[in-house]
C-alpha cells in the first residue's frame, strides 16, 4: 500500500513541477533536505517592483505539493497542518541561510492534485500559510 501512495505521490510532484514550470517559474530544487524535513520544490521567478525603477527581485516558493487519488478526507490542501507548516520553516530557514540573497522574497505555497482516473485537478495556492 505505501509503495502506491509513494508512487503516487512522485506523480503528484512531477505534475506539479511541469505546471509551475510552464507558468515561468524557475526550479531551484527538488526534495530540499534539511536533516529529516523536506520541501517538495523550492522554485523562484522575478517580480517587478513597484518602486518606479522597476528593479526585480526574486520570489523564492517553498512548495508542498499533496496528491490525492480522490478529494475525499478534506483533499490534499487540508493535510497541510500546522506541524508540517512548522517543519517545512525549518527547512527553508536551512535553505535560506545556504542559497539565500539580499532582497529576495520568500512565501510557502501548497500545491494541491487530486488524480482520478488520470484526470488531474491541480490547484496552487500562494502564500498559502505564514509562520514567525
Amino acid at each position: 500500500m505505501l509503495a502506491a501512495r509513494q508512487v503516487l505521490g512522485e506523480r503528484g510532484e512531477r505534475l506539479a513541477e511541469k505546471w509551475l514550470v510552464e507558468l515561468g517559474w524557475v526550479v531551484l530544487a527538488r526534495r530540499f533536505r534539511s536533516g529529516h524535513r523536506d520541501i517538495d520544490l523550492v522554485i523562484e521567478r522575478a517580480s517587478v517592483r513597484g518602486d518606479g525603477y522597476g528593479a526585480a527581485a526574486r520570489i523564492v516558493a517553498f512548495v508542498e505539493v499533496k496528491t490525492r487519488a480522490s478529494g475525499g478526507y478534506g483533499g490534499p490542501l487540508a493535510a497541510v497542518h500546522w506541524r508540517k507548516q512548522r517543519e517545512m520553516a525549518r527547512a527553508a530557514r536551512d535553505w535560506i541561510a545556504r542559497h539565500g540573497r539580499a532582497g529576495d522574497n520568500y512565501r510557502f505555497d501548497v500545491v494541491g492534485i487530486v488524480d482520478c482516473d488520470g484526470n488531474p485537478e491541480i490547484v496552487h495556492v500562494e502564500n498559502a500559510f505564514s509562520v514567525k
